[in-house]
């Protein structure tokens, strides 16, 4: 039996369609026509796009005199390699008697690790923290609120952007959750644990915007940013293990875990939604941030696509029984999702209407 491939990893591959016995452990490269769903190389080319956008828009505020968005594109990827090799190899860590096998992600084009980190993964990160923060950057809430009303608002829309791909996930075999796993996957909305819908959709993003903004801003170059950036992605894990430990508390009782993390996740809606809409109404709130191109494009072709995959699988969706679709695949909270869509879209409409309202006139 090869390292990492234990019971619960094999059997969880398998449902995806392939063998974790039979990987290359460093990299490997599969043509895109040859995944299992049409939607994984789409999803690829929107995801890897975004963080190349990404870091041209980051680059551009770095020369300009703003180091944030290129501290946080780095933080990014600090925190992914602190966070996800302990979840893909928990028995590498000696996790695996606390936490056991959590879950595994699909073949994509290009893998890493044991087939275990997709490239597309590795994007994620860096393109998703940009979006959730130039979004609320954009809306000027950083500059009139501060840091720490700013990543508030950064979880909120993380959360809405967020979780419109992670209900849906599983349904397309883009990864899959372990369902032995009571001790991290349970308790559940649907097939997604409540944990990662708190922790990872939105008090990870939300610390590390705060962490970047707090330690990076001013520190235009050289190796103080340096540092600054690599303590901010190694700090975030440390506020999403503080975050956790509310529905610790409960121990194995999943209905008080349940309880607890609905009650944190309603709080996320209702403070960062309370901080957008108050600086919003303020009627001294002055004009947005000038509205870069990444932010006037990114969120809005991120969330297209989303829907795209969204519609071309609700047929499965509705004709699923007890959750499981004709595949065999599990199926997200539909209405969470179309709660998220619209708390997306509205964050989107602010946004343009804002700039088009301080827009100047024509001459």
């Amino acid at each position: 039996m090869s390292a990492g491939c234990g019971p619960e990893a094999d059997a969880v591959t398998r449902g995806l369609g392939f063998d974790c016995h039979d990987v290359a452990p460093v990299v490997s490269v599969r043509p895109p026509w040859a995944l299992a769903h049409w939607t994984m190389p789409l999803l690829e080319v929107l995801v890897v796009g975004g963080a190349v956008f990404a870091l041209v828009h980051a680059l551009r505020r770095y020369r300009a005199g703003d180091p944030v968005n290129l501290a946080l594109w780095f933080a990014s990827l600090v925190y992914l390699f602190v966070t996800e090799p302990p979840l893909y190899f928990p028995e590498w860590f000696g996790l695996d008697r606390l936490y056991g096998f959590i879950f595994a992600h699909n073949r994509f084009t290009v893998q890493f690790m044991g087939d275990r980190l997709p490239l597309y993964i590795v994007a994620f990160y860096p393109a998703f923290s940009q979006l959730v923060y130039e979004l609320v950057r954009s809306l000027g809430i950083f500059r009139r609120r501060g840091a720490l009303a700013g990543s508030v608002a950064v979880a909120f829309a993380c959360q809405v952007f967020y979780e419109v791909f992670d209900q849906l996930g599983p349904q397309l075999k883009w990864w899959a959750w372990n369902p032995g796993n009571d001790v991290v996957n349970h308790p559940a909305l649907a097939s997604v644990p409540m944990t990662s819908m708190l922790l990872f959709a939105s008090v990870s993003m939300a610390a590390m915007t705060y962490l970047v903004v707090r330690l990076t801003r001013g520190w235009r170059r050289g190796w103080p940013l340096v540092w600054r950036t690599l303590a901010a992605g190694v700090l975030t894990p440390l506020a999403m293990a503080v975050a956790g430990i509310p529905s610790s508390l409960a121990g194995t009782n999943t209905t008080a875990r349940a309880w607890i993390l609905g009650v944190e996740l309603a709080l996320v809606w209702l403070a960062g939604a309370a901080i957008v809409v108050s600086h919003l109404r303020s009627p001294d709130h002055g004009p947005g941030e000038p509205l870069s191109a990444f932010a006037r494009f990114y969120p809005a072709g991120y969330l297209g696509g989303m829907a795209v995959f969204w519609i071309g699988t609700l047929p499965a969706y509705f004709a699923a029984h007890d959750g499981v679709t004709g595949d065999g695949t599990p199926t997200g909270s539909g209405l969470y999702a179309l709660a998220c869509f619209a708390g997306a879209g509205l964050l989107l409409v602010a946004l343009y209407r804002e700039h088009h309202a301080k827009a100047p006139a024509p001459a």
